[in-house]
């Protein structure tokens, strides 16, 4: 492999491990937020300190995972200027706005807030502390909203032109990048995956209570917020993860090949891969176990429109490669003669496929002379690796299934007053935190390996885009960041441990008459 290929690998790896790092917070921080608010609301509403309570206790375990996410959060937005210093040339007049935003409107009002949240009980009234609460909700879902919308534009690229004469694509329409339906639809959908994942954590920390007949009033409560919040969580996760893969599909059509195993085109009423084992060398499924005529409505909400595979998506790409290098000839001209009108107007004819011409530029520096055979290992580049794609979307998709029939079941047990007789699911309920968790680092890969060989889709490939370090600064770089981002997520696991042991104070956190005089073991977790 080529120094400048394994620098960009590198800076991938780092990017992606710090990436599914912070991702393990955030979906956390987001649902709590909202758990909190709806704790809090019918403590004001009812007056019952037992709410209260249930509060505060959630409210520490948020402050820690709140806590270590900003940690491992912040050092990703110097990443972009270390690490991919082309794609921040290229792209941060439109990457910084959101970014600038979310910082000054959205962290700020979460992080003071969250002071107060935290310390204020005694100091403000019921109604205005509510709303303290609130603000830290809604801080902190806006925050996810201008990431978003940064990173919708990394997926679907709007309002925006290239400028050939400051080699930079610049805003055109701030309202296409903050109502693209790309990012929006990512919004709602990750937001709500962070709901469900705070409810499933709640709920297997309340069972494990319940399991230990401690804090029984608390716990009971707990679960039932929970599990009524997360089971209108998982059906809204569902329903707009199929609303993100329509639009993908149309937005993004490798992306979805990849997601499906699509290796030729699938003529309608197509059958959905259930499993596979796609080999990418081979561009065939070893094997398949197909649902007969359900791709179809699943993908195009139609039952007579042909989803395209790879073998069209390669020849569609070689031609926009031929079609993009007029582009990029002009380009060089006219950054040697600014005012050359024939190489203006070239440009302007070809510039929509100027991205696909960057990719041949890798296996042939003087487009103008790129081989057949050039321009086809390019167009196969724009293939993202189906393996992990495929199996990512079924694991994503697997556990939200699973999630809803778990939480369907919690529902029942807990309106009917029996959860604390069924021990079997309140030893099952545990297990089931990291469901989510697991769900959440799939759905990363998907959308953003999904995305592959472009860091900005169809406009900028991921090969160009990357810093000119040398191999040993990124090996060290990147181990340096794997070892402390690892010691972050011990530290996480202690306090987390540390505190739900501990449990609740107040009336309801300490030892009743049914309730053991000791906290229970570490390895209690096991057991139970």
């Amino acid at each position: 492999m080529h120094a400048l290929d394994t620098v960009v690998e590198l800076s991938r790896a780092q990017f992606a491990a710090t990436a599914l790092y912070h991702f393990l917070f955030v979906p956390l921080t987001l649902g709590l937020t909202m758990l909190l608010a709806a704790m809090e609301t019918i403590y004001v509403i009812t007056g019952r300190a037992i709410y209260r309570e249930m509060t505060q206790f959630w409210g520490k375990l948020f402050a820690i995972n709140f806590a270590l996410g900003v940690a491992t959060g912040l050092t990703m937005e110097f990443e972009f200027g270390t690490n991919w210093s082309t794609y921040s040339h290229f792209v941060g007049d439109i990457f910084g706005a959101p970014l600038a935003i979310e910082g000054l409107m959205a962290f700020f009002l979460e992080s003071t807030m969250v002071g107060l949240m935290l310390f204020g009980w005694d100091k403000l009234s019921r109604g205005k502390h509510l709303l303290v609460t609130y603000m830290v909700a809604l801080g902190s879902n806006l925050s996810a909203l201008w990431i978003l919308i940064a990173n919708g534009y990394m997926q679907a690229p709007v309002g925006s032109e290239f400028n050939p004469a400051t080699m930079r694509v610049e805003l055109t329409s701030f309202t296409d990048l903050l109502f693209n339906p790309e990012a929006q639809a990512k919004f709602v959908h990750t937001s709500i995956a962070g709901y469900l994942t705070a409810a499933m954590f709640v709920i297997g920390i309340s069972a494990f209570y319940m399991l230990r007949k401690r804090h029984i009033e608390l716990a009971k409560r707990s679960f039932r917020v929970a599990a009524l919040f997360g089971i209108f969580a998982s059906i809204a996760v569902i329903c707009l993860g199929d609303a993100l893969g329509f639009i993908n599909g149309s937005d993004q059509p490798t992306k979805l090949a990849a997601m499906e195993g699509l290796w030729e085109t699938a003529e309608p009423p197509a059958g959905f891969n259930l499993i596979a084992w796609p080999d990418q060398k081979a561009q065939k499924n070893d094997f398949e176990v197909q649902i007969p005529y359900l791709l179809t409505p699943l993908v195009t909400h139609s039952f007579d429109k042909p989803i395209p595979g790879v073998d069209q998506l390669e020849k569609t790409a070689a031609q926009r490669i031929r079609d993009g290098i007029p582009a990029l000839t002009a380009l060089h001209t006219l950054r040697e003669h600014p005012n050359d009108a024939a190489a203006k107007a070239q440009f302007e004819a070809h510039k929509n496929d100027l991205g696909y011409a960057l990719l041949v530029q890798r296996y042939a520096p003087d487009v103008s002379k790129a081989t057949d055979a050039q321009i086809a290992q390019a167009a196969r580049d724009t293939i993202p690796p189906v393996f992990p794609v495929f199996w990512g979307f079924r694991i994503m998709v697997g556990a939200a299934f699973l999630m809803l029939a778990f939480l369907i079941m919690a529902v029942n047990y807990s309106l009917r007053g029996t959860i604390t007789n069924k021990r079997w699911f309140l030893k099952a309920a545990p297990w089931m935190i990291p469901v989510p968790f697991i769900a959440n680092e799939a759905g990363w890969v998907v959308a953003e390996l999904g995305r592959q060989p472009w860091t900005v889709y169809d406009q900028l490939p991921t090969w160009i885009s990357a810093s000119t370090h040398s191999v040993g600064y990124m090996v060290f770089s990147l181990a340096g960041f794997v070892l402390l981002y690892s010691i972050f997520i011990v530290v996480e696991m202690f306090l987390m441990v540390k505190y739900i042991r501990l449990g609740p104070d107040g009336p309801h956190g300490g030892h009743g008459p049914s309730e053991p005089a000791t906290q229970p073991r570490m390895s209690q977790w096991s057991e139970a």
